[in-house]
């Protein structure tokens, strides 16, 4: 039960930076191109996490208690486990900021969520894993706010908007990738770490194929980029992997969900970006579902360890 409370507030850390880098995510493309950015703030994810698991290391408890091979054995389990979770993280991300560029960012973020319910139906058809019925009203209820609050135009299919729904399902992936190795003694530091490196290089080669980005762009993206690469990447997706180790990938999915509630507050707060009858009832409906996840008759159905 409390590792499922740590776990859950990890998620919910993790969704709230996730918002908050929205608006410096949205403010770097207006200097460099998403191959670019996304090669950036992968690169600073990764060199942000090198002296943690440096300081991890010579402070754990638990590793100091591995012998040499098992110590070795677990590092090689999370160096898989980072490569897999990076080739779907770069697929992901840069099917995102290819399709943001090329829809509105409402559109982009309500498809985006549809993850909320492909990772349950993974869980099912994949993982063998049967849902309680409350957790598919939850997801019934949280696809009803995210229409709410992004949708604000009329709904006509574009290409950018077939390419955030790739996005989604690699998404969906990388959450069923991440909840794989974690219960395979693995260290998600090092899992995180990885990822980014390899998800960096993804996006490099990609951007040498397709982009011409400059020294001076990317300086004049610096902010943005720190950030996102900083907070978003190194801490957010860090406290991702440690967190989905303690809660089950659907009510986790419910919890990253607010990223979109998340944004649109800070949107409101730091761009003064006002919020509608419509998107506040969109908002309530998306934290609604996301606490009827968590109540005691579902707890039975989280992972404990």
């Amino acid at each position: 039960m409390r590792k499922t409370t740590q776990g859950n507030i990890m998620l919910l850390i993790t969704s709230l930076i996730w918002g908050s880098a929205f608006v410096a995510q949205s403010a770097g493309m207006d200097y460099v191109g998403p191959f670019t950015y996304n090669m950036s703030r992968n690169f600073i994810g990764f060199i942000v996490l090198i002296p943690i698991i440096l300081i991890f290391r010579h402070t754990s408890d638990y590793e100091q208690s591995l012998s040499v091979k098992e110590r070795h054995d677990r590092t090689k389990r999370s160096v898989i486990g980072g490569i897999f979770c990076g080739i779907v993280l770069a697929i992901a991300s840069n099917f995102q900021q290819v399709g943001i560029s090329m829809t509105t960012a409402g559109k982009a973020g309500f498809i985006t969520a549809l993850y909320i319910i492909i990772v349950p139906i993974l869980s099912v058809f994949i993982l063998k894993k049967k849902l309680p019925k409350i957790i598919w009203l939850c997801i019934f209820i949280a696809i009803t706010g995210f229409y709410l609050l992004c949708i604000k135009e009329g709904f006509q299919i574009t290409l950018g908007d077939f390419l955030c729904f790739i996005c989604a399902i690699c998404f969906s992936i990388h959450i069923i990738v991440i909840d794989y190795f974690t219960n395979q003694n693995t260290n998600g530091i090092i899992i995180s770490c990885v990822q980014f490196f390899v998800a960096g290089i993804i996006s490099f080669v990609i951007m040498c194929f397709t982009e011409t980005p400059t020294l001076q762009s990317i300086w004049d993206a610096k902010i943005t980029i720190l950030y996102a690469g900083a907070l978003s990447c190194g801490i957010a997706y860090t406290l991702q992997i440690l967190g989905q180790r303690r809660t089950s990938p659907t009510v986790a999915t419910l919890l990253m969900s607010l990223e979109s509630v998340f944004a649109a507050l800070f949107g409101w707060i730091i761009l003064r970006e006002a919020l509608n009858t419509k998107e506040l009832i969109g908002c309530g409906l998306i934290f609604l579902a996301v606490i009827l996840a968590q109540l005691p008759f579902n707890l039975s159905h989280s992972k404990t360890e």
